[in-house]
């Protein structure tokens, strides 16, 4: 997998057309008609693909969880056993599909508020998954000597916590293109972890 890689559509369209509308609108303000419209369907031809709203959501969500873990840990096989490398190959991946998919990135973290039941708790378990990834590059470099952060679990989650806060303000027309920002959080990370 070409992890740096953004050419190809990120959704199939009845997705793509759901995550407009929730951008648009939020998920509870927008109905499977208006998904439907903007889809070219009708509302039957919704439900023969997905069979609720919700699903819908979920869909979405999976597709961001599942796309970024895969470009992480291609991110991380690339960089090798090297700490300095791995660390700043998953910053780059995570600021990069934060940029590149930044719409599809916040509905996914916003709206976990409406995932129901076993939904929300996949959500969580594959955003713990993803934490986990940095954790453990963090500790890692803790252990190797190569970051002097006292407190590697806060560092992680603070870091992770600022590369997808991307999703929430990052503009493809702002003076910066996805990877120099990416190249200036590298910077940034790097600094929190007193490296």
């Amino acid at each position: 997998m070409d992890w740096r890689n953004y050419s190809e559509q990120e959704l199939p369209p009845v997705l793509a057309a759901a995550l407009a509308c929730f951008v648009e609108q939020g998920y509870h303000g927008t109905t499977i008609r208006e998904v439907a419209g903007r889809a070219g369907l009708s509302v039957p031809g919704i439900y023969h693909h997905y069979s609720s709203k919700h699903a819908l959501l979920e869909g979405i969500v999976q597709r961001a969880m599942t796309d970024l873990y895969q470009r992480s840990e291609a991110a991380l096989a690339e960089a090798g056993p090297g700490v300095e490398e791995r660390f700043r190959l998953l910053i780059e991946c995570l600021v990069l599909f934060h940029a590149h998919r930044s719409e599809h990135a916040f509905i996914a973290a916003s709206e976990i508020r409406s995932l129901q039941d076993d939904a929300r708790a996949a959500h969580i378990a594959a955003r713990d998954r993803q934490q986990l990834l940095l954790t453990g590059v963090v500790n890692d470099g803790v252990s190797a000597g190569v970051f002097a952060t006292p407190y590697p679990a806060e560092s992680a989650r603070a870091v992770i916590t600022m590369c997808t806060g991307v999703a929430q303000w990052y503009r493809s027309a702002g003076e910066l293109s996805p990877e120099d920002l990416a190249a200036r959080y590298v910077v940034i990370t790097r600094a929190a972890m007193g490296s």
